[in-house]
């Protein structure tokens, strides 16, 4: 099964697939959040997602982690524009961790990151790199800023 098959909701409400949004390109799936301290990685995300020219950034808000996501799709929608430029998909907010679980997360967290550790989503900003095909083959947590060397060349080998 490719994850680009499943239905995912757009920040606009929109009803799409994951393969419509990163249209046959690799992609970074990172949970997202406005209040959180590692927001200024949004930054970060928007700069691959210019440079990279197989790459789409994909940005899941979610407000499971402390609330530090407790806006509305359109006050979501204003400050990562407005604060961060940026112009990578968003999606609608989703429960990454428990009963709620998007399907879609429900795949990725059985990927084991660089230490061997699969399962739920730890905090903010965890990023997941899905290949072209739609296969998830690399999981880096939140605290690897979206410019880390060795998230940067996964990355550039994907979507060569």
């Amino acid at each position: 099964m490719s994850l680009y098959d499943l239905e995912v909701q757009t920040l606009s409400g929109e009803t799409t697939t994951l393969g419509a949004l990163a249209a046959g390109r690799a992609a970074l799936i990172v949970n997202v959040a406005s209040r959180c301290g590692l927001t200024p990685q949004y930054a970060g995300l928007e700069q691959l997602h210019e440079d990279v020219a197989g790459l789409t950034v994909i940005g899941v808000p979610s407000n499971q982690f402390k609330g530090q996501e407790p806006g509305t799709a359109q006050e979501i929608a204003q400050f990562c524009s407005a604060t961060y430029g940026v112009t990578f998909p968003l999606l609608a907010k989703t429960d990454v961790n428990g009963e709620g679980r998007h399907p879609l997360y429900a795949e990725l967290t059985q990927l084991a990151d660089a230490e061997g550790a699969a399962g739920d989503v730890q905090w903010n900003f965890e990023k997941f790199l899905v290949d072209r095909d739609g296969q998830p083959v690399a999981r880096f947590r939140p605290l690897v800023d979206p410019a880390d060397p060795a998230l940067v060349a996964k990355v550039r080998e994907l979507a060569g």
